[in-house]
């Protein structure tokens, strides 16, 4: 499923943009009685985004959510680039890569969902969670073993550190 990977097609990525519901989390929504929302985040993930930036991938959240629990994860996890409230994620991706004087050859997007699919079209390399609807995983270039919000993410980085040369210890 998905296009086809080229030779070489996961190195060389720069920047990793990701969404939250389905991607960073499972997607479900939990309400206390008091109707606070909670979600659930994986660990992994977070160790995940630390290698990425310790290898020279800038993480970057785009989410159309509004919600204060994805900027205490994004602090905890010490992002930099969080955008919360997005409507369009493909105006803000390319917003982002101009301040880093980069392009969308640089960069790669994890999401999971319709709204996900205009800049899953237009980054170099495109994953979905393996859970993702049809239309996206019919439209990226890598369908992951994992679920949202169980590690995907941390493939995602996995795929792409194993992909620098030296390979990734």
């Amino acid at each position: 499923m998905g296009r086809r990977n080229p030779p070489g097609a996961f190195s060389g990525i720069k920047v990793l943009f990701m969404d939250v519901d389905g991607v960073l989390t499972d997607g479900g929504m939990y309400y206390s009685e008091k109707g606070e929302v909670l979600k659930k985040f994986n660990t992994r993930d977070g160790m995940g985004l630390q290698l990425a930036r310790e290898k020279g991938i800038l993480p970057v959240i785009l989410t159309k959510e509004r919600s204060r629990i994805v900027q205490k994860r994004a602090e905890k996890l010490q992002l930099q680039e969080v955008h919360v409230g997005v409507e369009d994620k493909l105006e803000k991706a390319a917003e982002v890569l101009s301040r880093y004087n980069l392009t969308f050859g640089d960069a790669a997007f994890i999401g999971d969902d319709i709204n996900d699919i205009p800049l899953l079209g237009k980054v170099r390399l495109s994953f979905c969670p393996a859970d993702a609807v049809g239309d996206v995983r019919k439209v990226v270039t890598h369908v992951c073993t994992k679920d949202g919000g169980r590690g995907v993410v941390r493939e995602v980085v996995e795929i792409l550190l194993n992909s620098m040369v030296p390979p990734f210890q």
